[in-house]
């Protein structure tokens, strides 16, 4: 099992690494373009709401409901059923989705009065944030639409991924940052304002993933025509597990968007700054966790299917092994590296030096709880795969407060980096209730071979962390450095820092063995 995991899992990661790669290159556009200024934060503001929902209609909550149901039906045998399934499913989130579409876009002055608040007060009372507003609510109208075809992009590689077929879903979202990158390239030349051309950019790369998958359901033999079906058996199913999972499964996208509705109160930048720190963390969020996560579901989904305990919880260890083998480095490197990193990434145009020093710090505080996260990723799924929204709920429910409580606090004191300090310490919270509930419900306990292997990995990663940080340049020379001469240092630091982590990790008596389930 774990050896066919391993491998949906490399094709996994390699499709996500050609979008978090062209991802890394449309914020680099992005940066040279805006900067962290107002025109920056207005359209980060406008592209995170419709994402926010899009975690909510698609790739969270349904994507978390959908699988586990379809792949019973898909289990049975029965095309036809299955078909069904599909159709009935496709045809009522569809009719939803494309309600919420038309009062977002109606009522885009609302969203963004409730989200950005700061802004909404300010054009109220005439002050220096109100443009923002107007522009933000115009924005949102070209932004929303996005929404509805990513809604339906996610449901499409939620079926190719019950099927099997990994590689189209993962490389789907190359095409939204493809059409930014194109749309700031030629679009923006010939508009006064830039981040209105890149809206234009988010609203084609979502038509352009919605046509791109529609070849491989036809191929497939899943292309159906949509049916309403609220009353339908699989559907009831479906939303019955979805409606809480609601909540549940976007608690990190729902503590980043009170950080957002906190930031519109802080100083011009402080949205811009999370932003990027927070693009920065996704690259290895997206790469190892969600991706080890997108196939753990399904077999998941399976093994609970077949009433195999035994071969859940070695599911559960492997997909934890192999997220732990992958945060700690990333984790420690992200915080080490964080200034080189931006700087090679974004120091250009109109984003500054200034820039670099501010976002560094939120990079650092978010890239703390970055194990967090990608554990969270493959822990939920635990729950999910057993057709369990209701108990990841309660434990969403008390990490958010956490969240909103340190928000509080943290903000106060230190501004946009307190709200990056919360959003970690709220996601260690969540982690562990996961964690906790799975060991209570004698579903999962993390083995003893995985706790050596942990300690192992943190070893390996300390001595990493020493290493780089020995060889590593003040700040002042790397200012002084050319672009290219800050990518060679930079490259260089990360290949002898995973040369010592790999060598470390030998040495202390891993071995590719460990890297496979207790089944084998």
């Amino acid at each position: 099992m774990s050896k066919r995991l391993l491998k949906s899992g490399i094709i996994v990661s390699a499709m996500t690494l050609v979008s978090r790669v062209l991802g890394l290159v449309r914020d680099v556009v992005v940066a040279n373009i805006m900067g962290a200024g107002a025109s920056a934060d207005v359209f980060f503001f406008a592209n995170k709401i419709p994402n926010f929902l899009r975690r909510l209609f698609a790739e969270g909550a349904f994507s978390q409901a959908f699988v586990p149901v379809l792949t019973e039906y898909h289990a049975s045998g029965d095309l036809d059923k299955t078909r069904q399934l599909i159709a009935r499913a496709s045809g009522t989130l569809g009719v939803i989705v494309t309600i919420v579409t038309i009062l977002g876009v109606l009522g885009s002055g609302v969203v963004t009065a409730l989200f950005g608040f700061g802004w909404f007060l300010d054009w109220l009372n005439g002050g220096p944030s109100a443009e923002k507003f107007e522009l933000a609510s115009f924005m949102l109208k070209i932004t929303f639409p996005y929404l509805w075809f990513v809604t339906f992009v996610a449901l499409s590689g939620a079926i190719l991924n019950t099927l099997g077929k990994f590689a189209v879903s993962s490389f789907t979202p190359v095409f939204l940052n493809v059409m930014i990158i194109l749309s700031a390239w030629y679009i923006t030349p010939h508009m006064s304002q830039p981040e209105i051309a890149l809206s234009i950019g988010v609203f084609l790369g979502g038509l352009v993933q919605f046509l791109f998958q529609i070849p491989f359901l036809i191929k497939a033999g899943v292309m159906v025509k949509p049916r309403w079906g609220w009353r339908d058996p699989g559907v009831v199913k479906i939303r019955t597990l979805m409606l809480p999972a609601l909540f549940g499964v976007s608690v990190s996208q729902i503590n980043l968007l009170f950080d957002t509705f906190i930031a519109s109160f802080l100083e011009t930048g402080s949205i811009s700054w999370l932003y990027y720190s927070d693009r920065l963390l996704e690259f290895p969020l997206g790469l190892f966790g969600i991706a080890i996560a997108t196939v753990v579901l399904p077999a998941l989904s399976k093994k609970h299917v077949d009433k195999s305990s035994d071969g859940f919880a070695h599911t559960m260890d492997w997909g934890v092994r192999m997220v732990c083998l992958l945060g700690v480095p990333a984790m420690l490197g992200l915080i080490v590296l964080a200034k080189p990193m931006l700087m090679v990434l974004f120091m250009r145009g109109e984003y500054t030096a200034q820039d670099v020093d501010n976002t560094s710090l939120s990079l650092i505080a978010y890239a703390c709880g970055l194990l967090n996260f990608m554990l969270i990723k493959v822990l939920a799924p635990g729950y999910y795969s057993r057709q369990d929204t209701k108990t990841p709920v309660k434990f969403g429910i008390i990490a958010m407060v956490v969240n909103m409580i340190f928000n509080a606090i943290l903000a106060w004191f230190y501004g946009y980096i307190g709200l990056a300090i919360a959003t970690s310490l709220s996601a260690f919270v969540n982690m562990a209730l996961l964690y906790h509930g799975l060991q209570k419900q004698n579903v999962y306990s993390i083995t003893k071979k995985t706790i050596v292997f942990f300690c192992k990995l943190i070893i390996a990663g300390g001595l990493m962390s020493l290493a780089i940080t020995y060889l590593l340049n003040d700040n002042s020379v790397w200012l002084t450095w050319q672009w290219l001469e800050r990518v060679k240092h930079l490259f260089l630091l990360i290949g002898f820092g995973a040369v010592v982590y790999v060598i470390s990790l030998l040495l202390m008596g891993v071995r590719l063995n460990d890297l496979k389930s207790a089944t084998e």
